[in-house]
């Protein structure tokens, strides 16, 4: 199962970009084997400052078609990492080809957007950067692929 996010903004060189190349990489090498990955970034910017729904015609251009679509967004569910990770194994068992993650702008994710979405995981009550946010779900990815390939990266 081909996993992306779909986010606004674009990341610049810097340690959430490092983390999150990093990351990256990994859970591209630990989940090959178990039918995940790899995960790929789609960036956007509304230059034209359109504001919620016009950042979501952007996101939902770079959703690849028939994913899964699940939205990262404050109202989400709350999942334990093993939980995530049974998740994901869920969608790839049911045979699903693409899952896309969606980091909406400053704003969050057009209402309209949302109600489109399959599934939507909060990363807790607090608000984080967006760009905080994709290095968390791509640490994320990668300690659900170690999960469910029993590797001891994820201690409880």
């Amino acid at each position: 199962m081909r996993v992306s996010i779909s986010a606004i903004g674009r990341m610049r060189p810097g340690p959430e970009r490092t983390l999150f190349d990093d990351y990256q990489t990994r859970f591209d090498r630990t989940g090959r084997a178990h039918g995940l990955g790899p995960l790929s970034v789609n960036e956007a910017e509304d230059k034209k400052g359109g504001g919620m729904g016009a950042e979501a015609t952007l996101l939902e251009r770079s959703v690849p078609k028939g994913a899964v679509i699940c939205t990262m967004d404050e109202r989400g569910k709350l999942l334990s990492s093993p939980d995530f990770a049974q998740k994901l194994a869920t969608w790839r068992d049911q045979g699903a080809q693409d899952l896309c993650f969606i980091i909406g702008g400053a704003d969050g994710i057009d209402p309209a957007l949302r109600a489109k979405a399959d599934f939507s995981i909060s990363l807790g009550k607090m608000v984080w950067p967006h760009m905080l946010a994709r290095v968390m779900l791509s640490e994320q990815l990668y300690r659900a692929a170690s999960i469910l390939a029993g590797s001891p990266y994820h201690r409880v």
